[in-house]
């Protein structure tokens, strides 16, 4: 059996698997006695892209999400307080023990499988009853999930096509975008041609090698991650969520890809609250589908070593 130490050291290490815009990864750990601290790295933080963390915090919140799940699988009881300064967004500190249920252990080697997989998916639409289960894990986070009707796709697919082109129009922007995809975006994940989606998935500004069909992704259910707040707490929370939804959609066989080029531009996150209804604040769009299973998929994106995202107090 693990000691506390060494499980919060192991929830950290397995919170490198976490996704993160651009897979640019800016969390930091700190493991003490029973406590396990997160914080936000400034320098890995994309000044142009996202310039408020928005982003940024919304990914340190999926790192957050994957230590907690770790812990469960071996039974730890945390405690988690969120938001303690603008850089040091929790803390989870250990309170006691409990059984080890299957579903915590299944989870945990659900986190080392999930990856984003871009081609687009198949006609076959998600079951009803796999996006309830998705809606529950992304509701028990504190966050929502709006799933949008087919009308409103259109809307969507308008928004994120402008964003792109505003985006791709700023010169910061490309810069930005060709040194973070150069430093953790393998070609090997990045589509060989441009999909043919309903919603235009991001553009790395030059072609990578993943094989892709000519397939048209018909099946596919698009939603927004929102929440009532639209501060740094909420951005966690949302992230937390993210990371829910992708392990409950990774198991029930669905692909998740975050489409996150609407909500980086104003105006375009000005037409996803326009969608909500004026239910909340939108946080992130996501495509569910079934992943084409006659071409092989993507592999992992490299991590940063645990040397340099854990430190010992």
């Amino acid at each position: 059996m693990p000691t506390t130490t060494d499980a919060l050291t192991e929830a950290a290490e397995l919170a490198r698997y976490a996704p993160s815009i651009h897979n640019s990864q800016p969390w930091r750990w700190r493991v003490a006695e029973g406590v396990l601290d997160l914080y936000l790295v400034d320098d890995r933080v994309l000044p142009v892209t996202d310039p408020d963390g928005r982003l940024a915090v919304l990914s340190c919140g999926t790192a957050l999400h994957h230590a907690r799940t770790a812990l469960a699988a071996e039974g730890f009881i945390v405690e988690v307080t969120r938001i303690l300064d603008d850089t040091h967004l929790a803390r989870l500190a250990v309170t006691g023990r409990e059984p080890v249920t299957p579903e915590a252990v299944r989870l945990v080697q659900t986190v080392r499988v999930r990856h984003t997989d871009r081609r687009p998916v198949t006609a076959e639409p998600a079951d009803a009853g796999a996006l309830a289960s998705i809606a529950a894990a992304v509701a028990a986070e504190g966050t929502g999930l709006h799933v949008l009707r087919r009308d409103d796709v259109v809307e969507l697919a308008a928004a994120a096509s402008y964003a792109q082109r505003a985006e791709s129009a700023d010169e910061a922007w490309r810069a930005e975008l060709a040194y973070w995809t150069a430093a953790g975006i393998p070609d090997e994940v990045i589509p060989a041609t441009t999909p043919e989606t309903t919603v235009p998935g991001r553009d790395f500004g030059h072609p990578g090698t993943l094989p892709i069909s000519g397939d048209h992704d018909r099946g596919a259910t698009f939603g927004v991650l929102y929440g009532a707040e639209d501060d740094r707490s909420a951005w966690l929370r949302a992230g937390e969520a993210l990371s829910a939804a992708w392990l409950a959609a990774t198991e029930a066989g669905l692909s998740l890809v975050p489409l996150s080029a609407a909500v980086e531009v104003p105006y375009t996150r000005q037409a996803l609250r326009r969608l909500l209804g004026g239910v909340g604040e939108p946080f992130l769009v996501v495509r569910l589908g079934h992943a084409d299973p006659e071409h092989p998929g993507p592999g992992h994106t490299p991590r940063l070593g645990a040397e340099q995202t854990i430190e010992r107090a």
